[in-house]
């Protein structure tokens, strides 16, 4: 056991077999049968499969924390996410809470309706073509229009995590009157985002944002892709243009080469800047 009560899980193959440990609990727990093998999620937190009940099949969702961070509004997003019936996106149906012995961590399993179609990438980085239809992209701006206007108390990205982001990450200094600030899902990328049926996956981190953030988010996830990444520019240019949606893609590029910074997408850190340099120029932005 290490100090803070937990035991040491030193490799990938450990972490990964006490996650399917977990899914298999909680498929007990909740009464369901696991359909095919658990997948891990993108950070390693998480593990999902689909499951069969007494009526129909839905996905399973299990996630865990250090002991002390199994609360807050990261940890009931999803379930929060209920009260969004504007936007295609599965509802939790139920939670089950507990706390892991030996390793002390808190368990959450949240069992939700499956999303038709499957996730358009394996990861948040579009690292191939994909051919979507018209109706695909008028859905995903309807959805991203409606969600903007959802009242929440939930914050994503506030005022001073975005000032100090885009200080810190390039210089920066954020003008709040030009920011608007709207609801956002704050993770919207290709592996969160379906086809058929343009659904949005994974709530847990919605919230209020700079009003553009989940287009800006979408757009650096695409930017390996060029005429992708020009479609969503070009079918949201009404919100990321000007100096607000300047600031809403700087926004999105910090949280990017923030997963650079701790070993991932690397391939996506030299477009990044890149676009970061662009954007800067074009717009003016002040620096500190």
């Amino acid at each position: 056991m290490t100090q803070s009560g937990q035991t040491a899980l030193d490799s990938n193959v450990e972490w990964t077999s006490w996650l399917d440990e977990l899914a298999d609990t909680a498929a007990a727990t909740l009464q369901v049968e696991l359909v095919g093998r658990p997948v891990p999620g993108l950070q390693g937190r998480t593990i999902g499969a689909q499951v069969r009940g007494s009526e129909t099949d839905q996905w399973l969702r299990v996630v865990t924390e250090p002991p002390g961070w199994g609360f807050g509004a990261l940890w009931t997003g999803n379930f929060d996410a209920n009260q969004v019936t504007s936007v295609p996106h599965p509802k939790v149906h139920e939670v089950k809470e507990w706390d892991d012995s030996p390793t002390g961590r808190r368990v959450r399993a949240e069992l939700m309706g499956l999303a038709p179609g499957s996730a358009i990438a394996a990861d948040m980085v579009l690292r191939a073509p994909v051919t979507l239809d018209e109706s695909w992209w008028r859905q995903l701006g309807a959805s991203l229009t409606a969600l903007a206007t959802q009242p929440t108390e939930r914050e994503c990205l506030g005022p001073e995590l975005l000032t100090r982001r885009l200080l810190a990450g390039f210089g920066v200094v954020v003008d709040l009157r030009a920011v608007v600030w709207s609801t956002a899902h704050g993770d919207l990328h290709w592996a969160n985002l379906t086809n058929p049926g343009c659904w949005i996956l994974d709530w847990e981190t919605w919230g209020s944002a700079p009003a553009g953030y989940d287009a800006a988010l979408l757009h650096a996830a695409s930017l390996l892709q060029p005429e992708i990444a020009h479609r969503v520019r070009q079918t949201f240019a009404e919100i990321l243009d000007g100096p607000g949606g300047a600031i809403a893609q700087l926004a999105a590029a910090a949280k990017m080469l923030r997963l650079v910074e701790h070993g991932h997408h690397q391939d996506l850190a030299v477009p990044l800047h890149r676009h970061v340099r662009e954007l800067i120029a074009i717009e003016c932005l002040g620096g500190a």
